[in-house]
């Protein structure tokens, strides 16, 4: 089957409006953040000018087209964002919680020779990788006198026309890269996503028109910039709509975090339900009086966490969904407070939503590769201006997930008569035990159900899968301390009607101190592999001594 929203593509560069916009609010707040920083949209813009001269005059040479970038969600990351992109070079945000060798990878698949950072950051983080460092507390500095007065001329004086015809914005092509996004190398080394000014501009739009931004909303802003989801929706969207932004550095310090949502009123937040649950146990309901809105993704919300956070804070998170490919957003959920159009809201309590304006989708059988029917399962492929342009020097991977404008998400889904989506696995998340295909998702959702009856609000146990010698394959719980046994859980699984085969059995649990997550707040799929693999020999058989190997894994 396939759907489509209704709304006409929206294309070409979000430059121009990012100027428009900080322009408009010249002098209102438009950035802050958990440092102090706090920028008007003038001061923004004139931050970013003065940064772009002096990176062209003491660092950049003129051919430099790539850039890398190692920063937290900060004001001066943003800055260095928007300073970038409005010298016509390409900022890539480097995923600084990669290992160093995959993080040098990045660096040299994407050709950098320098990457701006912060001495802070390098210290914090202990980083070292091979290019040239811009130091962001070097550059004070070097802003002259001049650098500040031209800097404020094009901030705020400057004709907006002349200003975007003397920068070249309004020469970008639609289909000019606009960022390289790398992903975490669950299957090896990362890949570099190619991102153009359409699919950036298309998906900034088409979520402030789904999320119904107004001018009023602070976002608050804690996926990392090398996150697809922080870099569109908490850089980007709030640059080009009425909107600001308060950000914190990091998604895991939850009082922090309700210190910035606090101090700046902020009204939405995007995160993972991981980090949702991490926020409801720590965070004081006062923090979060002025939120109206949680938006999560890369995960499936489950209600139990969407009903404690809704009974704390008097919000109920929706689900949205989205892909680094396609720019990220695919499907959103509205909610009815914040839908202006006609009718009922497009939300549906389960799915991740329907299509966002301008993306296409179809649902093809995985046995036959035949159109599926509504309601009936099959591989969620995707067309729109938010599909990537491709892989960065990897033809032969692009080629196996894009075919004629439409992207392979490799996601298993259901689509109902009225287009909502609902996630039911990924390919990668399923085995084959016995002939018979078994759900990693299914498997979580029901023992997360038995952890439930417990009152307990922890993250417990997420599932992956060994090579086994007679069955194919070996089902296996990675688990931090469980309040309950895994014969109970095994038992309670029967008693809920799951399938034996489904069913891991006991010594298929593994105890770890913590789950393994990325940056970004999800279940690092790679590393739960890891931790089964150490538990578990060649033939898919327990080994003495490999839940100590497994734990000393875990993060």
């Amino acid at each position: 089957m396939a759907a489509t929203a209704t709304k006409s593509d929206p294309v070409a560069s979000l430059l121009p409006d990012a100027i428009r916009q900080c322009r408009k609010q010249r002098r209102q707040k438009k950035m802050a953040d958990s440092t102090g920083a706090s920028l008007t949209g003038g001061e923004v813009l004139a931050r970013a000018f003065a940064l772009r001269r002096v990176l062209r005059r003491h660092f950049l040479a003129g051919d430099e087209s790539n850039v890398g970038i190692i920063m937290p969600p900060t004001v001066a990351g943003a800055v260095v964002n928007l300073a970038l992109a409005l010298d016509r070079r390409t900022p890539v945000n480097l995923n600084f919680v990669l290992s160093a060798e995959a993080l040098q990878q990045s660096i040299e698949q994407a050709g950098i020779r320098h990457v701006i950072t912060s001495r802070k950051v390098l210290e914090r983080l202990s980083l070292s990788f091979d290019a040239e460092t811009i130091i962001l507390e070097d550059i004070p500095p070097l802003v002259s006198k001049r650098d500040k007065a031209v800097a404020g001329v094009m901030g705020m004086v400057l004709p907006q026309s002349l200003l975007i015809r003397r920068l070249g914005v309004d020469k970008v092509h639609e289909n000019d890269l606009f960022t390289v996004l790398f992903t975490s190398g669950a299957t090896g080394e990362p890949k570099g996503v190619m991102l153009s000014h359409r699919n950036i501009a298309s998906n900034c739009r088409a979520m402030a028109h789904r999320i119904g931004i107004r001018e009023d909303d602070v976002l608050v802003g804690v996926l990392p910039f090398f996150h697809a989801f922080g870099l569109t929706v908490t850089l980007w969207m709030p640059l080009i709509s009425n909107a600001s932004v308060a950000y914190h550095t990091s998604p895991l310090e939850p009082d922090a975090i309700g210190k910035v949502a606090r101090e700046h009123r902020g009204t939405i937040i995007l995160a993972t339900p991981t980090l949702l649950r991490l926020y409801t146990k720590q965070i004081n309901a006062e923090d979060f009086k002025w939120v109206t809105m949680a938006a999560t993704g890369a995960e499936r919300l489950k209600p139990e966490i969407a009903s404690r956070f809704e009974a704390k804070f008097g919000t109920r998170p929706f689900e949205g969904y989205g892909t680094t490919e396609t720019s990220p957003a695919i499907a959103f959920n509205v909610p009815a407070d914040r839908w202006d159009g006609d009718g009922e809201a497009p939300i549906k309590a389960g799915t991740v939503g329907q299509p966002i304006p301008g993306v296409t989708i179809r649902v093809v059988d995985r046995e036959t590769g035949q159109k599926a029917a509504p309601g009936q399962e099959g591989v969620l492929w995707v067309s729109g201006p938010n599909v990537m342009l491709g892989y960065l020097d990897r033809p032969d991977l692009t080629a196996s997930v894009l075919q004629d404008g439409w992207y392979n998400t490799g996601d298993i889904v259901i689509v109902d008569e009225e287009g909502f989506i609902t996630i039911t696995g990924r390919q990668s998340q399923f085995s084959k035990v016995a002939g018979e295909t078994i759900p990693h998702l299914l498997i979580e959702e029901r023992i997360a159900h038995v952890l439930a009856e417990y009152d307990d609000e922890e993250l417990h146990a997420a599932v992956t899968a060994v090579p086994h010698a007679r069955r194919g394959e070996r089902i296996v719980v990675v688990h931090s301390p469980l309040p309950v046994s895994p014969d109970n859980i095994t038992h309670r699984l029967r008693e809920l009607g799951l399938p034996m085969l489904f069913i891991p059995s006991p010594d298929s649990f593994v105890e770890v101190e913590s789950l393994p997550v990325l940056g970004s707040g999800k279940v690092d799929l790679r590393a739960l592999r890891a931790i089964a693999q150490a538990a578990f020999d060649e033939q898919g058989d327990r080994v003495a001594g490999g839940g100590s190997a497994a734990r000393r894994q875990g993060i």
